[in-house]
């Protein structure tokens, strides 16, 4: 299994390559790097062995912030790496950490370039954030004897049963990692069912619930709603899926018959969907503001595309009523958390199996509501933007239901505490 694997991944090579060319033409910085994803001419690594932490993308990357935070306070000596697979995750990355992390992109797993990657580096311990299983990755990392921890561990059922699939390369990859510090039981469950020791899975909770929102962003959100128009209803659509912005526009159609003077903000999840959704609301027949134009938006504008990267929290704060991507599309949806922690109420389609307690939990306690449908979509939208109280009971519910859950990062900065000393009793 492992060598057909490696066989088809080394075969599929050069359209990986096509596409990271592809997909970064906006991005010349990023595609001038497409070496590191093959472990190539790699950039000088730090003095000293850095703690390697590996993040997808823009969600994970935001999850690893309060466990930076951490490190750079208590290991001052210790460097910092970060990997991610997406540009927008690097992109969050650098805005983020700045200098405080070194950012490299992931090598794709072939052995070589996961050996070369670790040889170069020679990092202390990785913290792979969430569910990021590559077979070389982690058994080069056990070769080297480079301790892994899964951080904010995840895994729906779906993964579950499809690495069933490869048992014999899921189990190796089990006994591989050091540490599942999980987000609830039922992941540690599904982990354990797949072949990982009972003795190294643990339940933390989700370190989502740590990210510390500071208060510029209330304040760059009361300056943002001033600039689009203080006594406008406004309707955020954020972290949108191809196919989400045609439902929302009609939503959006159909909510202006009764609040006239509503405003849709707008944020797709990809950069390289900006242009194509802005053309998308200019053949509804609706009057467009790009963010990125730096105008002013008047009354007359009745949709406010958010073409940037790492501003949601800023226009989240800004807004009334959020609804939040990929949920309405089979994509599992995105972080609610953000506008909960502001006290902003949400809405979201069926599709939320990337967070499934944390949306129970949120729908559970009155600050989240999940809809089946368009029509759902609208009328939910509708009676929040209509009912001032509804609201408030909604984000009142959302902030307590953050601030009661945290506590996460706590408990993983210990494990790692116990990494960096030597401990190999990791998860009691």
């Amino acid at each position: 299994m492992r060598f057909l694997y490696n066989v088809l991944f080394t075969l599929l090579s050069p359209l990986l390559l096509a596409r990271i060319l592809w997909r970064e033409r906006r991005y010349p910085n990023y595609r001038k790097r497409w070496n590191e994803r093959f472990g190539l001419r790699l950039p000088p690594g730090p003095d000293e062995n850095p703690i390697w932490i590996h993040a997808v993308s823009v969600g994970e990357t935001v999850a690893a912030t309060p466990l930076i935070d951490y490190l750079v306070i208590h290991h001052p000596a210790i460097p910092i790496l970060i990997t991610t697979t997406t540009v927008t995750g690097a992109v969050a990355a650098e805005n983020r950490f700045g200098n405080k992390v070194q950012h490299v992109f992931l090598p794709y797993d072939l052995p070589l370039a996961a050996t070369c990657f670790l040889s170069h580096f020679e990092p202390r311990i990785l913290i792979l954030m969430e569910t990021e299983l590559w077979p070389n990755l982690l058994r080069s990392c056990r070769a080297k004897n480079v301790p892994v921890l899964i951080a904010n561990a995840r895994l729906s059922s779906k993964s579950a049963a499809s690495y069933r699939w490869i048992s014999r390369v899921t189990v190796e990859m089990m006994n591989s990692i050091a540490c599942f510090a999980t987000q609830s039981a039922a992941d540690s469950e599904r982990f354990i069912a797949l072949g990982a020791p009972a003795a190294s899975v643990t339940v933390t909770g989700s370190m989502k619930f740590d990210v510390e929102l500071p208060p510029s962003v209330k304040e760059s959100g009361q300056s943002m709603r001033n600039q689009l128009g203080a006594s406008r209803a406004v309707l955020m659509a954020g972290s949108t899926r191809d196919g989400e912005e045609e439902i929302m526009l009609r939503v959006f159609i159909r909510l202006k018959l009764h609040h006239p003077t509503l405003l849709l903000l707008l944020a797709p999840r990809h950069p390289e969907r900006f242009a194509g959704v802005a053309d998308l609301c200019r053949k509804q027949g609706l009057t467009l503001l790009r963010h990125s134009s730096a105008a002013l938006c008047g009354a007359q504008t009745n949709v406010y595309l958010i073409d940037s990267m790492g501003e949601l929290p800023k226009f989240y704060a800004a807004c009334d009523v959020a609804f939040v991507g990929g949920s309405l599309v089979p994509s599992g949806g995105h972080n609610v958390l953000e506008p909960a922690a502001l006290g902003v109420p949400v809405v979201v389609g069926p599709h939320t199996f990337n967070f499934p307690e944390i949306i129970k939990l949120l729908n559970d306690e009155g600050a989240l509501y999940i809809v089946n449908d368009e029509a759902a979509v609208a009328e939910q939208v509708g009676q929040l933007l209509s009912s001032g109280n509804l609201r408030d009971i909604a984000g009142s519910a959302g902030r307590r239901v953050v601030s009661e859950n945290k506590g996460a990062t706590i408990k993983i900065t210990r494990i790692i505490d116990k990494m960096l000393d030597g401990t190999k009793d990791l998860a009691a």
